[in-house]
């Protein structure tokens, strides 16, 4: 189990590396002027997101694990339901952020790959020891992902972290 999980780990940290190198596209940041910008996480992103029909995430939810970085620290969630993310067949997502909601748009150009445009949230205070805003920071680092064994990991491009999901009750975003 712990071999499968580093191989996992490897894998998403490489697989955005080997395809930057295969990209000439510039990517630039976007920002939602209608809303606060203190209530939107950012993350570059082409101008069309749309979601891959083979990609294998369109129409599932997620409840989140663990977030993993490469400085061996762990964040864990005291209820996983309280982090949740949802992808819909249509390129949209909604997300809980604990005591938080937010969505906004995802896209995944070839199998593997996974990119979060603007994601609106809400601005409630949590508690002190909730996860939300690590929870949404990791988010718009996201380039990759891998379903296995019935667990969804994605990987981020700053600092290498891993978010570990599980299927959330009902399965379905749509």
């Amino acid at each position: 189990m712990h071999r499968t999980k580093q191989w996992i780990a490897l894998q998403l940290i490489l697989a955005p590396v080997a395809l930057a190198g295969c990209s000439s596209d510039a990517t630039r940041g976007t920002a939602a002027s209608s809303i606060p910008a203190s209530s939107v996480v950012t993350a570059p992103a082409d101008e069309q997101q749309t979601a891959a029909p083979d990609s294998g995430l369109g129409r599932t939810s997620w409840q989140l694990l663990k977030i993993m970085s490469m400085d061996d620290t762990t964040y864990t969630p005291d209820d996983p339901a309280l982090y949740t993310l949802e992808f819909g067949s249509d390129g949209s997502m909604k997300l809980r952020a604990d005591c938080n909601r937010g969505s906004g748009s995802w896209s995944s150009e070839s199998a593997g790959q996974l990119q979060f445009a603007v994601i609106a949230v809400t601005q409630a205070e949590c508690a002190a020891d909730s996860l939300h805003m690590t929870y949404l920071r990791q988010l718009q680092w996201v380039r990759s992902y891998v379903i296995e064994g019935g667990y969804l990991f994605l990987a981020t491009m700053a600092d290498g972290s891993i978010i570990e999901f599980e299927p959330a009750s009902g399965g379905r975003a749509d």
